[in-house]
Parts: C-alpha cells; structure tokens; sequence
C-alpha cells in the first residue's frame, strides 16, 4: 500500500478526501508542535558535546551540527509562537541549552582559530547571533577573516552560498556576493524542469528557500516567479515524499511551503499534515524515512535516525500555524471591511 496525500500510511482515508478536509491542519498541528518539542526536550543531553569536540578525529556531523540545527530550528520556533505558550518557553529553553554546550559563543572562537578557513563555525554562530546571542572575541576574529579573498571565493554548491550571505546578514557585515545573483544558479532558482525533483535537489529546493527567507522569517524575499513555480509543484512533491515514506524531505516541504509570502497554500497543508501527524511516533518523534514503527516504547528508533526529523516537524509546525492564522487573520480582516463590522479578538500579533 503507497501513501499519497488523500491516504494515511495505514491505508485509511487522509485529510486530501474531500470538502470536510477544510481546517484538518489547524486541527493537528497543536498537537504536533507540543509532541515533537516533547521529545526534543527530553532527549536534549543527546545534543550534549562530547569533551573531545575541538579534537580533529571528532566528527562534525555527530556533533555540532545536530548542536547547530538545535539552536536554528528551535530560535525560529522561539519566534514564530506566541509569548507565553508552552511551545515558546521550551524552544527559548532548548536555544539556551544550546548556547550552553558553546560555552556562550567562546567554543565557537576555538573552532574559528582552529579552521579559519571553514565556513560551519561561522553559520553555527550566525544561528545564535540571529537570535542575539553573541560572542564579541568570535565576531573580532571573524570579521578579518570574512574580508579575505578565500572567503569570498570558498567553492561550494549555490544553496550552501546563500546560506552562508544569509549568515553575514545575520551577523550584520557587508555580504561577500549579490544574493540574487546566487539565487539565479540554484535548482529553485532556475526554476528546473519539476519532473527532475529528485532526494538531492529536493533537500537543495528547501535550503534555498530557507536561506533565502531567513528560515521563514521574511517570506517577502521570495521573488514573484519563484512563488508562483513552488505554489504549482509543491502538493506533486509533497505527494511523491508521502508514497515514498521520505518524512523528513515532507517536513522540510511542509516548512517551505509555510514560508511563502501571501496566503498559505491551505489545500496542500490540510492534506498532508494529518498525514504527518500520523506518522508522529506517541512519544513525539518522526523517523526520517520508512515505515513508521509500531513499538510503544520511549525510544522506537536510534536517536540519529530521527533527531532531525522530528525537529522539522516541529519547525514546520510553527511555521504553517502562523500561515494559516494570519491567513485567516487577513480574510476576518476582508470580511468585516465588507460588511461595515469588526470581529472581536480577530487581530493577533505574531513575533
């Protein structure tokens, strides 16, 4: 039995079926929120560093950049929800967290002297300094190191280029290259052919997309054409990951499709996030790929098998939240321009 996005991976009908879809995101994504920021919370000391982290045998990927991905994930979380929810003071929570295994911005500077010539060390701080946390000996370092000719010509994938302009907007220097002009050489930005989407560009498409946009913060980046290409292909994408068990692409589709300036793509958010939600273990976690197991207990995969993915899943939780209420923030709005009324406790501010 395939999953698409009018099925759920148990076969039963999914939120896609019909008319009665309307509404099925906002009535899941609560949930879904509150459940994967669970996990991740409890499960925060697997992000812990080891003592050897600044050793050259450590392995990155291991290591700071779950660490790094913890502070970026969860400072756009911070953002996106409401002052004093729950899922605002425990993504607050998991940043400090993080900021602590950095040693406050000092561990990062021992990386930076260490590899002057990476770039990871540099972004990793940028997740932190977005947020404003900041580390004044880093940024002294940085900033010479940043104005060299081997910065700005580091040989690296577009979408890895953007990230990193997107990181020197952070950190508040002068970008090393015209960010439109990187745009313009990415898969998204080329506006490839759509039956080419495959795992690699795939994972390329968001990351452009959220380098671009800030991590969905100032959905206004996104060109016109851009908007328009991801609008018309996203629910055949999307569709694709669900057949194919791809949970953690779905949530990173999930999050661009959220991050889209206007109003939300809501037939493509009602058909797949009930979808998601029940591929969500009890416990809150997302495995990234396959079928989702159906062991009770706390820990039903490796953590490195779903760390990530369950993180997503909360990140675009809280971004498709926001879409859809000020999606419907803007039609109240319409509404009682229309009629001559206004409809009390309509207005809401988000962060």
């Amino acid at each position: 039995m395939t999953t698409t996005a009018t099925q759920d991976p148990q076969g039963r009908p999914g939120a896609g079926a019909g008319p009665e879809a309307s509404g099925a995101a906002l009535a899941v994504l609560p949930g879904v929120l509150r459940s994967a920021l669970a996990w991740t919370d409890a499960h925060r000391t697997r992000f812990a560093l080891p003592d050897d982290v600044l050793e050259p045998h450590t392995q990155v990927n291991a290591t700071l950049k779950p660490l790094g991905e913890l502070a970026q994930l969860g400072s756009t979380i911070r953002r996106t929800t409401a002052p004093g929810t729950p899922e605002h003071e425990r993504a607050g929570d998991l940043v400090a967290y993080a900021w602590e295994q950095v040693h406050e911005g000092a561990l990062l500077l021992e990386l930076l002297r260490a590899e002057p010539f990476a770039a990871y060390p540099y972004e990793i701080y940028a997740a932190f300094a977005g947020y404003g946390l900041r580390h004044e000996g880093f940024e002294a370092l940085a900033r010479p190191l940043t104005a060299t000719r081997a910065w700005a010509h580091t040989e690296q994938h577009a979408n890895r280029q953007l990230g990193l302009v997107n990181s020197e907007r952070r950190v508040g220097v002068v970008t090393h290259t015209d960010a439109g002009g990187v745009l313009s050489r990415t898969w998204l930005g080329g506006l490839s052919e759509p039956w080419m989407f495959e795992g690699p560009s795939g994972y390329a498409l968001t990351h452009t997309v959220f380098h671009l946009t800030d991590w969905g913060r100032m959905p206004d980046r996104v060109p016109k054409k851009i908007d328009g290409y991801l609008r018309t292909w996203l629910p055949a994408w999307a569709d694709g990951c669900l057949e194919s068990g791809q949970w953690d692409l779905t949530g990173e589709l999930l999050a661009v499709a959220a991050s889209l300036p206007g109003p939300a793509p809501v037939e493509l958010l009602d058909a797949v996030w009930p979808v998601l939600a029940d591929v969500q273990h009890p416990t809150g976690c997302v495995p990234e790929t396959g079928v989702p197991a159906e062991d009770p207990s706390p820990d039903p995969y490796p953590f490195i098998d779903c760390y990530h993915s369950t993180l997503v899943t909360a990140f675009a939780a809280a971004l498709s939240l926001r879409s859809l209420r000020q999606t419907d923030e803007r039609a109240g709005k319409r509404t009682g321009e229309q009629t001559g009324e206004t409809t009390p406790g309509r207005e809401r501010h988000t962060p």
